[in-house]
């Protein structure tokens, strides 16, 4: 077997091993970065939520109180108002899905489904528990989620939600007196839960996995033709005339030009220790003509 290719073999076989075991540690870690990033574009789309709750209920609320007396207006409610503008936004991020599952909603649309009520009850039952973030299988394949409580905090909340004696009659017109009543003060009551499924992590995942393998294959690739090209030019190709040059003078032809090699490292020592071999040779031969 040539030297090139014993060589070759060797580095293919390094080469597979490198590129294996970087794609087994680099896959894991992209995925985990990957649902990292998600998560935070999730967290940063809950806080625009919290951002316009806050503006609905500081702002919005107190400019329709008037008109409230006639008709209720579902937009002067701050989970409304969140829900809405997350619902435009999604026209934009399709991905992410916002909702504030509530356990007895005045809007039907707010209400919490089975799982979603599972997260509502931990929040209830842990105080110190401010964030959950949790997987769950969905019809359309694997969802991460993260969620938050909504908990009262704001007396003027209870004005719509303590009784249906104190509620806005119109409200009451509009939703019925069945349901969003008997909220308490510093009561979690819902959750905000942001939904995204796991394809789109994994798909980032992978996409820059691609890259990166093909990178790294790539670089193996272009050291291995550099490598391959030292290795003929400064081995093989010296180590091949130096080989013919010794076959000629083991044959006995004495005129074989001599090895043009002016260098220190263990070619030029070979080359060195070849033109000595030689030159014994020759004044052998002359003695045994003589």
């Amino acid at each position: 077997m040539k030297l090139l290719l014993k060589f070759n073999l060797i580095f293919v076989l390094v080469m597979a091993l490198g590129v294996g075991v970087s794609g087994y540690i680099s896959r894991d870690l992209l995925q985990r970065h990957a649902q990292e990033e998600v998560l935070n574009s999730a967290r940063q789309l809950m806080e625009n939520a919290l951002a316009v709750r806050n503006y609905t209920a500081s702002q919005i609320t107190k400019l329709l109180e008037t008109q409230m007396k006639y008709e209720f207006l579902p937009q002067s409610v701050p989970s409304y108002s969140a829900t809405e503008v997350l619902a435009t936004l999604r026209t934009k991020y399709p991905e992410y899905a916002y909702k504030e599952a509530t356990l007895n909603p005045t809007n039907p649309r707010d209400r919490a489904d089975s799982w979603e009520v599972d997260i509502v009850n931990q929040f209830r039952n842990n105080a110190e528990l401010k964030e959950f973030v949790g997987q769950r299988d969905t019809p359309a394949g694997r969802s991460l989620y993260v969620a938050r409580p909504v908990r009262i905090t704001n007396p003027a909340c209870l004005t719509c939600h303590s009784s249906v004696e104190a509620a806005p009659k119109t409200m009451v017109d509009k939703y019925g007196p069945a349901n969003g009543f008997g909220w308490n003060l510093n009561e979690v009551v819902s959750a905000q839960i942001m939904s995204v499924p796991m394809e789109l992590p994994l798909r980032r995942a992978e996409q820059t996995f691609k890259v990166f393998i093909g990178s790294l294959v790539g670089v193996f690739v272009a050291v291995g033709v550099v490598l391959n090209l030292m290795i003929w030019f400064v081995v093989v190709r010296p180590v091949t005339q130096l080989s013919a040059l010794a076959d000629r003078v083991s044959q006995g032809d004495l005129e074989a030009p001599d090895f043009a090699r002016k260098s220190r490292d263990e070619i030029g020592v070979l080359a060195d220790s070849f033109a000595r071999m030689r030159a014994s040779v020759v004044q052998a031969m002359k003695m045994l003509d003589t």
